[in-house]
């Protein structure tokens, strides 16, 4: 366990948040109050860590406090450490139970309120630290607040009648109320300097029977919400439960629970409500990254629902959570809104953190991902993830399983007498596909199979690069850049060829392959483009890419149109390709670069040549293996300087 507790903090520092749950991936989280402050939403969690040696092993340990912010519920910023237990003035230093944590404003003063074990004595004490700023920095009290004996500290603001007083001119007076988890739930009046209890403790009335514990209160309307973690059967876990009055200390009505126990028995959980934008929202935590340990936890989110009598809805927990992902954002589809006939399940189980992937089961099946912002993309393409063990297709459509077609992704395995792609048994590989429509704003989408099972992991779209552009859209490259290069080229659609390795690459071998291929040339359906590069070396790669072709194990064919004035004696073709090349001159060969090579300019250069008066054609033929692709050609003179004087048409 400690193996995989610790491989979560590298691999997850890594890993996008997006708008999926857990939303905090960088570290474990728990216990989250989230609040509004200047526009943004807040969260102050409580911070799971590995225990160090000395520590119970199998307990919650926690020894700092972190703040996060976020405007869209899917980018969050940690502003990192705000209170450590080495740092409070009354706590014990290596006490380690900094557990659930507030935080709320109060005349532009941010008060956050944690629990800690005090120096002296046992149980349970509630600090204060006080900032200008909801992000920190904070300054501690030197001590906790007195009469508060108990953990999980939560603060209402709530807001009065117009203050009648002279000096408040109209003004809404407020009064704060501290909650906090100690024999039952309590609750009491806090003073205005928010740091000293303000009359008699009164333990909540009207809760129902079990263990309670995380209270956090808050005012919708005319009706004061308290809600709590609640054990409702014996040696069961913890739901998420509320009671609802017309006072914010009670006594309450209990109303029933806001989320039903952990599917997998996480013996925790604990929240808060908060409205933002209009929409009110449920965080709470699971252990996700953590399923076999579920002392560390990570924060989730849901949409939360009020009936018309103010009760509250019932909430589903999702892997799919709130917000809007954007489309080129990576796009984790095994937490799906819904979906049929498929099964999730970690892609290791000895690495929980690498998260999940969706099989879809066949013909049939289908995963529904909502809320995609397509805004971004103008000229995209699809890249996907996926497993499988025999031929099948995959479509990315809109909206609902017999949606607009997105885009086609077909998935083939190798065998003795089907095409090549690469042999997938128990392997993931990376497919990208064009797309046949680009949808609009913001859209959802749905995978759906044509086949046999296959493996989903993640899927995302891109726009194609800049590498190429239109025929037509720099004149400039109707001839040799400056330093003679050639940019306009037609090429082919690349054709799959069967190259594990490139130490194939002999000079017969690359003989007998290209023959081949040329002999083959005129029977070729496949498609050409004719681009211009935005680069002085074609990066083929690239082009594959593109068009949604295959990028490794691929044989491209290249060629251009020459124009020459007058006959151009006595140059030499010099020319670079990583893989393999072979180049052809008005139909004879002129240049072979065998062996595994990187992309180098000039790195062969033919015997002297000779470009005709009129149209030249210059050929290539580049095959690569397991790696990148791209060429460059130019001719130069005698003094090896670049030769510019001739025309590249597009015909």
């Amino acid at each position: 366990m400690a193996y995989c507790l610790s491989f979560i903090i590298c691999h997850l520092s890594f890993s996008p948040a997006g708008a999926q749950n857990p939303v905090i991936r960088d570290l474990f989280s728990a216990d989250p109050t989230a609040r509004v402050f200047n526009g943004k939403v807040y969260l102050y969690p409580s911070h799971d860590i590995v225990p160090p040696a000395g520590q119970r092993q199998d307990w919650f340990c926690m020894a700092d406090y972190h703040v996060f912010s976020s405007e869209n519920l899917t980018d969050w910023t940690d502003h990192g450490v705000i209170v450590s237990q080495e740092k409070v003035p009354w706590g014990k230093p290596d006490g380690y139970s900094m557990w659930a944590p507030d935080c709320v404003e109060k005349d532009g003063k941010y008060y956050f309120y944690f629990p800690n074990g005090p120096k002296t004595g046992r149980g349970f004490a509630v600090g204060v630290a006080v900032s200008d700023s909801p992000e920190g920095p904070f300054a501690l009290e030197p001590e906790p607040i007195k009469g508060i004996m108990g953990i999980d500290p939560c603060v209402l603001i709530d807001s009065l009648t117009p203050d009648p007083s002279p000096e408040g001119e109209g003004s809404k007076k407020t009064q704060a109320y501290i909650y906090w988890s100690g024999m039952g739930i309590r609750g009491a009046r806090l003073k205005e300097n928010m740091k000293e209890l303000d009359g008699p403790v009164i333990t909540m009335e009207g809760l129902p029977d079990g263990f309670k514990e995380g209270p956090f209160a808050f005012r919708r309307g005319d009706w004061y919400y308290l809600t709590f973690p609640w054990v409702r059967e014996e040696g069961g876990t913890e739901t998420l439960a509320y009671a609802m009055s017309k006072s914010p200390l009670g006594p309450w009505d209990f109303k029933g629970i806001i989320m039903a126990e952990h599917a997998n028995r996480c013996w925790t959980n604990h929240h808060s409500l908060v409205e933002y934008k209009g929409q009110w929202y449920l965080f709470y935590h699971t252990n996700f990254f953590s399923p076999n340990d579920d002392k560390r936890r990570s924060v989730c989110i849901e949409k939360v629902a009020f009936n018309a009598n103010g009760t509250i809805q019932e909430v589903k927990p999702t892997m799919r959570g709130v917000g809007i992902n954007q489309a080129t954002e990576r796009i984790e589809i095994d937490r799906y809104s819904s979906a049929g006939n498929v099964q999730t399940a970690y892609i290791d189980t000895t690495r929980t953190p690498l998260g999940a992937c969706v099989t879809l089961s066949g013909k049939g099946s289908w995963v529904k991902y909502d809320d995609v912002d397509f805004s971004s993309i103008t000229d995209g393409y699809l890249v996907i993830n996926v497993m499988a063990n025999d031929n099948t297709r995959l479509f990315v459509r809109e909206r609902s399983a017999k949606g607009k077609v997105i885009a086609k992704v077909p998935v083939t395995v190798k065998s003795e007498n089907g095409p090549f792609r690469r042999d997938m048994s128990g392997q993931w590989l990376t497919l990208t596909a064009p797309l046949e429509y680009t949808p609009k704003g913001i859209t959802d989408l749905v995978v759906t199979c044509d086949g046999e099972t296959v493996s989903v992991d993640w899927l995302r779209f891109k726009n194609r690069p800049k590498y190429f552009s239109e025929v037509g859209k720099d004149d400039n490259l109707a001839k040799p850049d400056d330093q003679g290069f050639i940019r306009r080229w037609r090429l082919m659609e690349p054709i799959a060829v069967d190259v594990r390795s490139n130490v194939v690459f002999t000079n017969s071998w690359l003989r007998d392959k290209f023959a081949e291929e040329l002999a083959q040339l005129p029977k070729q359906k496949a498609k050409w483009y004719t681009l211009d590069s935005e680069n002085y070396n074609v990066k083929l790669f690239r082009f594959a890419e593109k068009y949604g072709k295959q990028t490794y194990g691929s044989f491209f064919w290249c060629e251009t149109v020459i124009d020459c004035s007058t006959d151009i004696e006595n140059v030499r073709l010099a020319c670079g390709s990583n893989g393999a090349s072979m180049w052809w001159l008005n139909g004879e060969e002129v240049l072979l670069l065998e062996g595994d090579r990187r992309m180098v300019e000039d790195d062969g250069m033919s015997q002297r040549l000779t470009l005709r008066k009129g149209r030249n054609i210059l050929r290539a033929a580049v095959i690569n293996g397991p790696g990148l692709s791209d060429m460059c050609a130019r001719f130069l003179d005698e003094a090896g300087k670049p030769v510019t004087g001739y025309a590249l048409n597009d015909k």
